[in-house]
């Protein structure tokens, strides 16, 4: 499975109930690693609650602190509360205006929903200092993890998107990820640019960013490879270029290329 909206009844971790106390809660999201988000409230007083098993290998401490960060430079959900028991973790954060990019409005509405990301992005990638920021997402960093996933036999080609499947083997793939192209523009990058982690106003302008546990400094295509390839997966094909002429920049796609490989190597 991908990360998506839970499609049917979900099990509410006893912590999550706990944290309600008695306030309406609804499961928003879901990954592939089983963490699950649900809204608690209503309203202007609506809460978040991520909740991530034990051993899912989410270390939701590193959100917190990335937040945390952000916040002092841009609009990111504010931390409220954090924990973890023998179940799992958990974070809880205040509401932000405005719905996910991929809520079903702005799917009817692609192009408003395309031209909110990439303008966001932009306005993120402007607001966040890359002098001040503590964190690395840089490609000589990730490829360290990825060359570890590949000695512990924990990278399968035949899981890889089909846009990557003709790269065939994962000794190809190293060797295209070792030849990291030079940094067009250093910046704070979102870590994971998908579109659902945009919130859309319902003036079609973006209203803040959520899940930065990856946010470091890098390369901004790391981040814009990623937003413009999920945008074939939430609205279909004809939507990258709209995306990046929001954002101001020209399609680079031996970039594109590089970070996507990188991403799906990563996961």
């Amino acid at each position: 499975m991908i990360a998506a909206a839970p499609q049917g009844p979900v099990d509410i971790p006893r912590i999550v109930t706990e944290l309600a106390a008695g306030r309406p809660t609804r499961a928003v999201w879901e990954n592939e690693l089983g963490g699950l988000t649900f809204q608690v409230g209503l309203g202007d007083q609506r809460q978040f609650v991520k909740w991530t098993p034990a051993g899912s290998g989410i270390d939701l401490a590193a959100e917190v602190a990335r937040l945390r960060w952000a916040a002092k430079f841009t609009v990111v959900p504010r931390v409220l509360d954090q924990g973890a028991d023998e179940a799992g973790a958990w974070i809880v954060t205040h509401g932000l205006p405005g719905r996910t990019a991929v809520d079903d409005r702005w799917k009817r509405d692609p192009g408003t929903a395309v031209r909110a990301i990439g303008a966001g992005l932009r306005a993120l990638h402007d607001a966040l200092p890359v002098a001040d920021c503590p964190f690395d997402w840089s490609a000589e960093k990730r490829l360290e993890a990825v060359r570890s996933r590949a000695a512990a036999d924990r990278i399968d080609p035949a899981d890889w998107h089909e846009d990557l499947q003709h790269i065939g083997t994962v000794e190809r793939a190293l060797g295209v990820l070792t030849d990291i192209p030079p940094a067009d523009e250093l910046v704070v990058c979102h870590g994971d640019a998908c579109a659902p982690n945009t919130l859309v106003g319902d003036d079609g302008t973006c209203t803040g960013h959520v899940d930065l546990g990856a946010l470091g400094v890098a390369d901004r295509w790391a981040d814009l490879a990623i937003a413009t390839w999920s945008t074939q997966w939430n609205y279909g094909p004809g939507w990258e270029d709209p995306l990046l002429e929001a954002y101001g920049i020209a399609p680079d796609q031996e970039r594109i290329t590089y970070y996507r490989l990188l991403w799906e190597l990563s996961d």
